[in-house]
């Protein structure tokens, strides 16, 4: 019994101290300096009490680094937490925020389905899929996500216009109608929802 409590302790003693210095210590050290712009010395910070086991530490330095723009490094640390913590998608946001960084579109589209693998009603993965697919043209595949989206916020104005304008191109007018109206109800003049319903005949 003596020998697993001095183990405990032990273990949680090199949590919370690394060369003398406490992870919250050094957490609180690096918010201060990110906030400056010192987000080497943020880094630093970090660095000092680094535990590769460690989520928390992995996703900090990922973030520091993506702030930094050392984006090869930050995505490196992204992907050992997502190792660490295989059902988390917070990871993942991160990677995507990298990719939007370096314009890494397909990249990006590969980062959002994988968010769905492990949170399919996740309704900003799916509203994102759904505008990269509205803007390729492939409406059907746009409505497939933005009908997600709409299920889970449906009075969201970004949801109600995104999906109004992808059945008015599918030819479902009487759908669209009905969600430009909707749209309304947020802005009553709201200038793309009156060009919708202008183009709808009946």
């Amino acid at each position: 019994m003596k020998k697993v409590l001095f183990a405990t302790v032990l273990m949680l003693s090199s949590f919370v101290f690394s060369q003398g210095k406490s992870i919250p210590a050094a957490f609180e050290d690096s918010y201060t300096k990110e906030n400056a712009g010192k987000y080497e010395e943020a880094i630093k910070e970090i660095k000092d009490v680094y535990n590769e086991g460690s989520y928390p530490i992995n996703l900090r330095l990922a973030w520091l680094y993506y702030e930094a723009k050392n984006y090869t490094t930050s995505i490196s640390y992204y992907k050992k937490a997502m190792n660490l913590m295989p059902a988390a998608t917070e990871p993942i946001w991160g990677i995507i925020n990298v990719q939007v960084a370096q314009e890494k579109w397909t990249d990006v589209e590969k980062s959002y389905l994988s968010i769905l693998k492990l949170d399919p009603k996740n309704a900003s993965a799916n509203y994102q899929l759904g505008l990269i697919y509205y803007y390729r043209k492939n409406y059907t595949l746009a409505k497939k996500f933005f009908d997600v989206s709409l299920n889970l916020y449906p009075f969201d104005y970004n949801s109600l216009l995104m999906s109004a304008w992808t059945n008015y191109l599918l030819g479902k007018t009487s759908e669209a109608k009905v969600l430009f109206n909707r749209v309304l109800l947020h802005y009553k003049n709201d200038s793309s929802a009156m060009e919708g319903l202008s183009l709808i005949k009946n």
